[in-house]
């Protein structure tokens, strides 16, 4: 089994202590690519350090919609010809707790801080576009927004993928315009119904594995933190959905990241 990890935040510092054996645990169950998106942009040069002193750990640039703020394009490009840079994102749209972030962003009306996420968003999706790179997208929330603000980009971008799908139906939609659907531990909790309800619908040519470690570990070790050896948990909650052989899920997966992150 190699698979990828298309989705780990290895530049948190809950990894520097450890982060060579976390690698080597990965790797021992089976986990051979690592792509860290981006999150916050001070992160940005740890996270282009790290993948150019390991050969199979990539990264994205781009700001998460928390701190849409903090978004400098300068900043953001300055990082995308980068040859381990494959990606734009984590962006795109947060709704939760909105009013809890108001004073972040030093904004006045929830209406604001929306327009601001929605203006980043679309500043990051037209990066994409320009430098021929696929999108980590975001959502929370946000369902009804995002769709619209991708669907109206989606025919000029290489294509993307729904982090952290948050099961919601009417983002199927994005499926033809190359879009697809991170599943991690969220699929091993008790109450991820709506989850385990969908995941048949989305085609198999659409479905890509991720962790969000450190964040979201799977079951059995929640309370924990997440990382990327724990990934052959998720697979095998997904095949238990799927009833698929092992081997065509990871056969599948396996072209599915190559064919969006161009990584093999």
């Amino acid at each position: 089994m190699q698979l990828c990890d298309t989705h780990c935040h290895l530049d948190d510092t809950r990894y520097d202590e450890d982060f060579e054996e976390m690698l080597k645990r990965a790797e021992n169950a089976g986990i051979s690519r690592f792509i860290i998106p981006a999150a916050d942009p001070k992160d940005l040069q740890k996270a282009q350090h790290l993948a150019n002193t390991h050969t199979n750990v990539y990264f994205a640039s781009g700001v998460h919609p928390d701190l849409a703020y903090a978004y400098d394009e300068n900043s953001i490009k300055s990082f995308l010809n980068d040859p381990k840079c494959i990606a734009i994102g984590e962006c795109g749209l947060d709704y939760y707790r909105l009013e809890e972030k108001l004073e972040d962003f030093n904004l006045d009306s929830i209406v604001d801080l929306k327009t601001m996420q929605k203006r980043v968003f679309i500043a990051q999706i037209e990066l994409a576009i320009q430098f021929k790179k696929p999108l980590i997208v975001h959502i929370r929330d946000a369902s009804q927004d995002s769709l619209e603000i991708l669907q109206s980009y989606a025919k000029d971008l290489v294509g993307g993928v729904l982090h952290c799908f948050n099961a919601d139906f009417q983002l199927l939609k994005l499926a033809p315009f190359n879009f697809y659907y991170g599943i991690g531990g969220v699929l091993t909790f008790k109450n991820a119904r709506k989850l385990v309800e969908i995941l048949p619908k989305i085609p198999l040519e659409s479905l890509l594995l991720e962790t969000d470690a450190p964040y979201l570990t799977p079951h059995p070790h929640r309370g924990q933190r997440n990382e990327p050896s724990y990934i052959p948990l998720v697979l095998e909650k997904m095949q238990e959905i799927l009833q698929l052989p092992k081997e065509t899920l990871i056969t599948q997966i396996n072209a599915n990241t190559a064919r969006l992150f161009k990584i093999s």
